[in-house]
């Protein structure tokens, strides 16, 4: 069994097979997901290198413990402390070369529409020498002539991609919000206890999103000072009333009778979460006292020990950095991702209320499946026709790799930027985020006026 295991995870390394979980207690793998897995892992190693880069602490041990150190960097040319390998600049680089990496995949797999092509092999196989592909492009982005040039270029590239990578999980959110209102209406033509779920998960969500907000009025702000805060919280609940009132008014309705509070209760949860992230991001202000002390107001008192642990916040904050980025990208590369993005809607007939409404129901295993039972821990699922779109989950992990490597080198603020002071508070991100929340907002109000201001045109949601 283990000779088997071996020949088989070689063909996947260095051939067209699918790769599978090389254990016996393991479950067999469908190909589209084990080769989602793999560029999400090659993904996850580039970010785990960037940070590493954006991190003092780490550069410091390396000089302590690594001898010859200095003789080493001066050896590849690299600097007397190797400080061409660390730094925003050498993110910066190795990003370029994981974009590059995946633009070339996108344009290498457009219209693709089966495992059987040559291109489709090529997407689902022959790891090991991607891996190399992928490092000798991070590598040969180092060797780029005019650097500064270079850098001061792709910083205004990698600003586009991540407000744009960004623009489709919030146009993501909307949708999903429509969809699963849709979906759960569908349902109360044949049974009334679709009403009731609706009216649960609505009050539900509008209990998150004002205890939230009410918890942060009570710990991001003060008597007196905290004007910023103050008037941030009133700006996003404001909002978040207005989506509601407009949702449910009667010219919306009359346009959209699928228009609901479900999907502003689902859009002012999200607008909480920003805000809430956006006031944790903002740098800490800090004033003089009676006694003339430093005092920090505007955060939580029990917020101010977890902070002085810089490398539990560090470690806990770059775990959920690289978890938030992946969960986008994988639920973002479906083929109904792509069909919404692109205005492609189910018919409202069609519908089946379901309560996990994001997957496609369950049916009958298919004939790769069945075969997969009793044959090879790889199912080759994918032979008449791709589950996702190859050249699109290659286009948003493209987008990605810019959004990381803003996201780490601190936005605009790359200068000074490291890992350790990154979850510490930055103005750059407070805006990002706070920008992100209006965005939301103003796409989901679009989705409720546009109709009304293009009477002649259909809308699908």
């Amino acid at each position: 069994m283990s000779a088997q295991c071996c020949a088989g995870q070689l063909a996947c390394c260095c051939g067209s097979a699918g790769c599978s979980l090389c254990c016996d207690c393991c479950p067999r793998i469908r190909q589209s997901l084990s080769t989602r897995f793999m560029y999400a892992l090659y993904f996850i190693l580039v970010v785990v290198l960037c940070c590493i880069m954006m991190s003092t602490t780490v550069a410091h041990k390396m000089k302590e413990h690594i001898p010859f150190f200095e003789d080493m960097c001066k050896g590849i040319k690299a600097g007397d402390t190797c400080e061409k390998l660390v730094g925003y600049s050498a993110v910066y680089r190795v990003c370029f070369g994981m974009a590059c990496f995946f633009f070339i995949f996108c344009l290498l797999t457009l219209k693709i529409n089966n495992s059987k092509s040559c291109r489709a092999h090529i997407h689902n196989g022959f790891w090991f020498f991607k891996l190399l592909l992928l490092g000798a492009m991070c590598s040969g982005a180092f060797f780029i002539p005019d650097q500064d040039t270079f850098l001061n270029a792709w910083r205004y590239v990698g600003a586009v991609g991540g407000f744009l990578f960004i623009g489709i999980q919030l146009l993501l959110l909307v949708e999903f919000a429509h969809k699963w209102n849709k979906n759960w209406t569908a349902g109360t033509a044949s049974n009334k206890l679709w009403y009731a779920s609706l009216a649960l998960v609505t009050l539900i969500m509008y209990s998150i999103a004002t205890g939230g907000l009410v918890l942060m009025a009570v710990f991001y702000t003060q008597k007196d000072g905290c004007m910023e805060n103050k008037i941030l919280l009133g700006v996003n609940g404001g909002l978040c009333l207005l989506i509601s009132l407009v949702a449910i008014s009667p010219c919306v309705q009359n346009r959209q009778p699928h228009s609901g509070l479900l999907q502003s209760g689902v859009i002012s949860c999200y607008v909480t979460y920003l805000t809430f992230s956006a006031l944790s991001s903002k740098p800490a202000e800090v004033v003089l006292d009676e006694h003339g002390k430093n005092v920090t107001i505007c955060v939580p008192d029990f917020g101010q020990d977890l902070y002085r642990d810089e490398n539990l916040v560090t470690i806990l904050g770059t775990s959920l950095l690289i978890g938030c980025i992946l969960y986008s990208c994988l639920t973002s590369t479906t083929r109904s991702s792509s069909d919404a993005l692109q205005g492609r809607y189910a018919a409202p007939e069609l519908e089946i209320a379901r309560c996990c409404f994001c997957f496609s129901p369950g049916g009958e295993d298919t004939e790769e499946q069945q075969q997969g039972k009793e044959g090879p821990r790889v199912i080759y699922d994918e032979k008449k026709g791709t589950v996702y779109i190859y050249s699109y989950f290659h286009f948003v992990f493209f987008l990605a790799s810019l959004y990381v490597m803003m996201t780490v080198t601190n936005w605009f603020n790359y200068e000074s930027a490291n890992i350790e002071s990154f979850f510490s508070g930055s103005w750059s991100i407070f805006w990002v985020k706070m920008a992100s929340c209006w965005i939301c907002v103003l796409l989901y109000l679009c989705t409720l006026v546009a109709p009304l201001c293009c009477p002649t045109r259909e809308f699908s949601v």
